[in-house]
């Protein structure tokens, strides 16, 4: 079977990726924010460092879901970006 590839657009460099490459921020219909699961109002956002920093700096995430974005939402969100380049580090 030939499996589409579904393309979605990071808040911050506003490239299309395909979406398995991409983090997930989710608005639920609590208004609560989750990463990577549930359904409802969605960004997506690169795994790199740039483009994490530019989201902060410019509020993209709140802007793209339309609601806060809690502080432990985006410590998570570096905490990941943090151990994929400890694990590439490693590879090196």
């Amino acid at each position: 079977m030939n499996q589409k590839t579904v393309l979605r657009r990071c808040v911050a460099c506003r490239k299309l990726i395909d979406r398995q490459q991409l983090w997930r921020v989710t608005r639920d219909h609590q208004g609560g924010v989750v990463l990577d699961e549930g359904m409802g109002r969605s960004a997506y956002l690169c795994p790199n460092e740039a483009c994490l920093e530019e989201a902060l700096r410019r509020k993209r995430l709140q802007k793209a879901l339309r609601c806060q974005v809690q502080m432990s939402i985006l410590e998570v969100l570096q905490n990941r970006l943090n151990s994929c380049n400890d694990a590439s580090s490693e590879a090196i």
